[in-house]
């Protein structure tokens, strides 16, 4: 077989074998750590230690009567909860776990993932918007208005990260990163990066599109059944894949600290799987830090986070992006 259509296939493979499981997985995990953090039970009935919850979650939500508002945008009402799903699927496409394992190295990879997170957007404004709830339409005209604030401070973050790699290829960024990763040489862009994430992913402190004290559920106020429970799927997944970003752009991908220094040579299978372990323990570790912060830190008001957004984070990204420039042409 074709070594190229081989790491295709077991890229697809990991897509569904392993994203959407670790969906269900982040949530019985964001309920642990909560738990512990509040000194209180987690999930102890369904099965033991409570691991079935989440699969007696999706169960419950199988169930639940699908109702549709009397003046909602049927065909939008119905096609946003897809959205979301899809952008976060499809980002995984040039994320590499491994020097031989990927869906595609594009040399234009670094584009390719601003420009389907932008796209992310649409299935929470159309939710918004479609249901014909005031509350919902808050909802999305918050999540329209933060997004493309972050968005940008994060592109600039991303464009430092290229500074170092000369290359918009994601796979050439990780390779750059096999002895100095880009959190030691870039500690700014990596504290943007981190932040606009967070806010991308619409997680604590700035679940302001959600806002459940103030807009009820905002954009989703409306959705039952299967179409609130893929808004939430998509939730953890874009936990999940922020994680993956992070790793990826700052935390060396799957490679060891200063690996170019003292880890040996391996055959290809050997070094592979050891990647892939490594790739996956650093996500893990920050999807950790998710749940953290979000039973952690309580939640912005909205004139903060925009005035975090366009006066702190674009403005020091911006400088952070020109001293690095500076820094690197001259040395």
């Amino acid at each position: 077989m074709d070594p190229t259509l081989f790491s295709t296939l077991v890229m697809l493979a990991v897509v569904l074998l392993f994203l959407m499981p670790s969906a269900a997985v982040t949530v019985y995990a964001e309920r642990r750590v909560s738990a512990f953090i509040q000194n209180r039970y987690g999930p102890n009935r369904v099965g033991p230690m409570g691991l079935f919850q989440p699969f007696a979650d999706v169960i419950k939500l199988f169930l639940k009567e699908d109702i549709i508002p009397t003046g909602a945008n049927r065909f939008l009402y119905t096609l946003a909860p897809m959205i979301p799903v899809t952008t976060a699927v499809i980002t995984v496409g040039v994320i590499p776990f491994s020097e031989h394992v990927y869906i595609a190295d594009l040399n234009i990879g670094v584009l390719y993932l601003l420009a389907v997170a932008s796209l992310s957007v649409y299935g929470v404004t159309l939710a918004g918007w479609a249901s014909n709830s005031k509350y919902s339409l808050l909802g999305g005209l918050r999540a329209a208005a933060q997004m493309i604030s972050y968005e940008l401070p994060m592109g600039v973050a991303l464009a430092s990260v290229i500074l170092f790699a000369g290359s918009l290829s994601v796979l050439d960024i990780v390779n750059s990163q096999d002895i100095w990763w880009n959190i030691f040489r870039n500690p700014i862009g990596f504290v943007i990066f981190t932040v606009a994430v967070f806010a991308e992913a619409n997680r604590t402190p700035f679940d302001l599109v959600e806002a459940e004290q103030e807009l009820v559920g905002g954009f989703h106020t409306e959705y039952s059944s299967m179409k609130f429970g893929t808004f939430f799927l998509a939730e953890y997944m874009h936990v999940v894949i922020g994680s993956m970003l992070i790793t990826t752009f700052f935390f060396g991908g799957y490679h060891l600290p200063f690996a170019g220094y003292w880890l040996p040579e391996m055959s290809v299978l050997a070094k592979s799987i050891l990647d892939i372990f490594v790739f996956i323990a650093k996500t893990v570790f920050w999807v950790f830090v998710f749940i953290w912060v979000r039973w952690t830190i309580p939640r912005f008001k909205y004139n903060q986070l925009m005035r975090l957004g366009w006066t702190r984070m674009l403005p020091i990204a911006i400088l952070n992006f020109a001293v690095l420039a500076v820094i690197l042409y001259y040395l």
